[in-house]
């Protein structure tokens, strides 16, 4: 169904109108490639649609994130991590930075192991967006990683969490 997508005759009323199904399939399922469904909002101007509508894909987006980073392993539907999902969002908003905000003021273990899990996968060769590199570098990031593992030493991921924070040094 993506790759149809992608070739999609009509305009953007059309795409306006398989957006609902598609939006929801991405997070109930992980039959749609994100990028793919994603990638034909920035196609078809997504950002000149009316206000409401804006509003809704952003409200939209803001709900898996806020999701995704509230749970643990990281898969909400076609969303498998942190880094895939910051990188749809590089190309489709206009700034990663609203996202990086709301991951700093999630609390939880769930949130602090996918930063963990997101400094393992770039030093494995993972590409982010350099937005997002900028704010690994922060000393507030890493300190975050320092305090997460003081925090769950005990715990079987602890050293996960050392892990990326000697990265970060």
């Amino acid at each position: 169904m993506t790759i149809s997508l992608g070739n999609t005759v009509g305009n953007s009323d059309d795409v306006k109108s398989l957006l609902p199904l598609l939006l929801e399939r991405l997070v109930r399922g992980s039959d749609l490639d994100e990028s793919i469904v994603l990638g034909k909002l920035v196609r078809e101007g997504w950002r000149s649609w009316p206000t409401v509508e804006q509003e809704a894909i952003s409200g939209y987006l803001t709900a898996v994130w806020r999701s995704l980073l509230t749970k643990y392993p990281p898969r909400i539907g076609s969303f498998r991590d942190a880094a895939d999902f910051l990188g749809v969002i590089d190309e489709l908003a206009e700034s990663v930075a609203p996202f990086l905000s709301l991951w700093e003021g999630t609390s939880g273990p769930e949130a602090d192991r996918h930063l963990a899990d997101l400094v393992v996968g770039w030093v494995s060769g993972s590409h982010l967006p350099d937005a997002v590199l900028t704010w690994l570098h922060c000393d507030s990031t890493r300190n975050r990683l320092y305090g997460a593992f003081e925090l769950h030493h005990d715990t079987p991921w602890a050293d996960d969490f050392a892990r990326a924070y000697d990265y970060l040094a």
